[in-house]
């Protein structure tokens, strides 16, 4: 008798497990799809903005030296009027030189510019290239924060799906369905061990990509974002900073590193600021400055500092601006933030990777291989296999539902006999939502409306 308690305990435990898969595989498995199959695409943006706009991003190679930065910039202005607000200078011989322009028509645009012959070779709107397009469908920035809210919602649900996957696969003494996949694809057996099979290897992969990505989630990641860079002027916590800031965020600037998004910008004027932030800098003291640095020669310091090439410049904004350069490549190690004083050149602060925390450093190599840029081609391949992997198991889990299910009805996977089990079961998913508050309120009103429906259409029992 004993054992047949225990046996339909775990029979309830069963399907209270199998019914809360269900629910979160009907209500993600539209955005998994999405967001495996613009992810995917975005793991080669190099190689799509380099096909889609080759003409704006490559010039011929010559002999010749490039013209001045200034001329760049001059050339630029010249066909589009306007205020210059950042410029990215050719990182080869064989790259142009984008100069980012707010337009008297308040456009913001991104102009092309061969640095060689200094002609204008055309122009994009702001982050209006199809990589950033399909990085913004990917992340639904084009629909809004509620949007993107599900979008958290989604990846939070991602984790109990596979979860609860893992535990309706564990083997318990069968063998078939584990690691192969029998029957044929006529039949459920055949889409039911295909899923099965497909969520072991892919569930790993949906598991990593859906906590890498919860840093730039838009209520979560914007929370831990904001507790894991201190009050230090929203600098990592533990980096000195000790000059004069500004109310301008970094971020306002372009896109940065997830670690500096709540960073401000420092002041130019200020003299006496020899030790900077993070490391101890030479001052720039070039003979009898009169005013503003310009550009070529704020370059010529960055230059000299050695940061990575590929790095932009944002310009400095009213008296006390700063000159920027940031520089995202896809080496962690060469990630750097310079602001050099206007005036006087001097470095007021040198943000490198390493001067991140601890749990900045973990979430930068998480986002890091999230796009594809940990390992070079090999990260860039398995994220590939991982996205066609989340892909089969959201199609095999579709076609399975509908040879399962009765003709007629949704298919909702029976409620367990015990109501214990399926009690115990939301418990663990509700401790799970404490971490991850919108996953933890969707949670909840999925359990109401769970609840709701069973009193609907099933004669009421107790769950207490």
């Amino acid at each position: 008798m004993r054992a047949a308690a225990t046996e339909a305990t775990t029979g309830s435990l069963y399907l209270a497990v199998w019914r809360w898969h269900f629910y979160a595989g009907l209500l993600v498995l539209p955005f998994l799809i999405w967001l495996a199959v613009t992810g995917g695409l975005y793991v080669f943006k190099a190689q799509i903005d380099g096909y889609f706009h080759h003409d704006l991003k490559f010039v011929p190679a010559t002999a010749g030296g490039p013209r001045t930065h200034g001329e760049v910039v001059a050339a630029a202005l010249a066909l589009h009027p306007g205020t210059l607000r950042k410029y990215t200078p050719a990182a080869s011989p064989v790259d142009a030189a984008e100069v980012g322009i707010d337009t008297s028509s308040g456009e913001r645009l991104s102009v092309f510019v061969d640095p060689h012959r200094g002609q204008v070779l055309g122009t994009l709107p702001d982050g209006g290239s199809v990589a950033w397009t399909l990085r913004k469908l990917h992340s639904l920035k084009y629909f809004g924060s509620v949007a993107r809210g599900v979008i958290e919602i989604a990846a939070g649900w991602a984790i109990l799906l596979v979860l609860t996957g893992i535990y309706l696969w564990w083997p318990r003494g069968r063998s078939g369905g584990v690691l192969s996949v029998r029957g044929k694809p006529r039949q459920r057996l055949f889409w039911r061990d295909l899923h099965a099979v497909a969520g072991v290897f892919a569930g790993v992969a949906l598991v990593f990509l859906a906590i890498t990505g919860m840093p730039w989630s838009v209520f979560w990641g914007a929370k831990v974002n904001q507790w894991a860079n201190g009050q230090n002027f929203g600098y990592p916590a533990g980096v000195r900073v000790q000059v004069p800031m500004s109310e301008l965020g970094l971020a306002e600037g372009g896109q940065t590193a997830w670690s500096l998004a709540q960073a401000r910008v420092p002041q130019s004027g200020h003299e006496g600021h020899e030790e900077h932030a993070g490391h101890l800098q030479p001052a720039v003291t070039p003979e009898a400055i009169q005013g503003a640095l310009s550009l070529d020669a704020a370059i010529a310091i960055f230059e000299r500092l050695g940061i990575a090439r590929g790095y932009t410049v944002n310009l400095p904004r009213g008296a006390t601006g700063v000159y920027t350069a940031s520089a995202y490549p896809p080496e962690l190690s060469q990630q750097r933030v310079i602001h050099v004083d206007q005036y006087s050149g001097k470095t007021l602060i040198d943000m490198r990777h390493a001067d991140y925390g601890p749990l900045g450093r973990w979430l930068e190599w998480g986002i890091n291989v999230h796009l594809g840029q940990e390992f070079g081609v090999p990260n860039q391949a398995l994220l590939v296999v991982a996205c066609l992997g989340i892909v089969l198991l959201c199609v095999s889990a579709g076609v399975m539902w509908w040879k399962r299910r009765p003709s007629g009805s949704l298919g909702v996977p029976p409620r367990p006999a015990d109501r214990r089990a399926l009690r115990t079961v939301f418990a663990l998913l509700v401790l799970g939502g404490l971490a991850f508050p919108l996953v933890g309120a969707s949670l909840l009103a999925m359990g109401a409306l769970d609840l709701l429906l069973s009193r609907r259409f099933v004669r009421p029992r107790s769950l207490i």
